[in-house]
């Protein structure tokens, strides 16, 4: 279905995008780094409104969400192409592929909510490709969620324009971010990309509320040094020290199998700097290590989640609180039988 997309200005024949930062200018008959925001007889329009490359019925601790909503199941769904071109890529068969290579699934907005509801989902994420390229359609189906009472997650990359971000912030109660390294360096190597507009956006989804916890793949030889690590953490802690952070072991893949995957004492390393920067929340994925992605208060030293794999083994939670001693937990979970909802502040 053609759809005209939102968020750009004409400038003579070409056009130029303000989805994303790569702030694209648009050829006639062309597309943008994405794939599927083209310009068409001088207007833009989002090519992949509507179509589906990949749906799933997943945990939400797979996004990964520790903190939000734990234990539930959520409808995931992503279509194709990407505002990056990250080398290790693990979802490249469909971020990295075109339209014409792919039979994708056709949807109207409201069917979106209507599978999560058929299949007892609690809530909607977009993810698998990068959400934000999709962006009208993300909108249209979360708008319609959010009126059904369904919760609404973007996995990203966190590359997206002020504006945007601000228009999804009426319908998106929470965002994993990847955060995929700490320079400037790194973005420019590996992801064809900047930092700086990624930081710029999760202190603005922090700040208007949104739920969000973070992702750090480390990569060896790439963005694993003790400093690097160091300045993330501290970065973090002065935006708050509760929000989640996963550290993500590296797993070769796409571009990058000239290595093998993270050594366990880089992770073991990266969780130490954390707690020492004053993370509160920090859970290590991909990798097997005792407690690794439990959830401990960080006031009394309760264990309140315990994980294995992606399933709670044990939930002692209330209300987003410790039972034990009453310490905020960053934690968005079911009051009862009706849902918590957190008021829209910056915690």
């Amino acid at each position: 279905m053609l759809h005209e997309a939102r968020f750009w200005e004409s400038q003579g024949e070409r056009i130029r995008c303000h989805l994303c930062p790569q702030n694209c200018s648009i050829s006639p008959g062309r597309r943008g780094m994405c794939g599927v925001r083209e310009n068409r007889d001088g207007k833009l329009y989002a090519m992949s409104y509507g179509r589906a490359a990949s749906i799933n019925i997943d945990p939400i601790e797979k996004k990964p969400l520790f903190h939000f909503y734990p234990g539930e199941r959520v409808l995931s769904l992503g279509s194709v192409g990407c505002n990056l071109r990250c080398l290790h890529c693990q979802n490249y068969t469909i971020s990295q592929a075109s339209l014409a290579e792919l039979t994708l699934r056709e949807m109207r907005p409201e069917e979106v909510s209507d599978m999560a509801e058929t299949s007892s989902c609690r809530g909607i994420a977009f993810t698998y490709n990068e959400p934000t390229i999709w962006h009208e359609f993300a909108y249209d189906a979360m708008k319609i969620a959010k009126e059904r009472g369904l919760f609404t997650v973007y996995v990203t990359n966190g590359f997206i324009q002020e504006e945007p971000l601000r228009e999804l912030s009426s319908v998106l109660d929470a965002m994993n971010i990847d955060i995929k390294g700490f320079s400037e360096r790194f973005y420019d190597k590996i992801c064809k990309a900047a930092l700086e507009p990624v930081l710029e956006a999760t202190k603005l989804a922090h700040e208007l509320g949104i739920h969000i916890e973070i992702t750090y793949l480390i990569i060896p030889g790439e963005n694993d040094g003790e400093d690097e690590i160091r300045k993330f953490c501290r970065w973090m802690a002065e935006l708050n020290p509760k929000v989640p952070v996963h550290f993500t072991r590296f797993h070769p893949d796409y571009e990058m199998q000239d290595r093998g995957p993270t050594p366990i004492a880089t992770m073991e390393m990266a969780r130490r700097v954390a707690e020492k920067e004053g993370l509160k929340f920090v859970f290590l994925g991909n990798v097997s290590l005792p407690h690794g992605e439990d959830t401990v208060c960080p006031n009394c030293g309760n264990l309140v989640i315990e994980r294995q794999g992606f399933h709670i083994l044990r939930n002692d939670a209330i209300d987003g609180k410790c039972k034990v001693c009453g310490e905020d937990l960053y934690l968005v979970q079911r009051r009862g039988l009706v849902e918590q909802a957190e008021s829209k502040r910056a915690r």
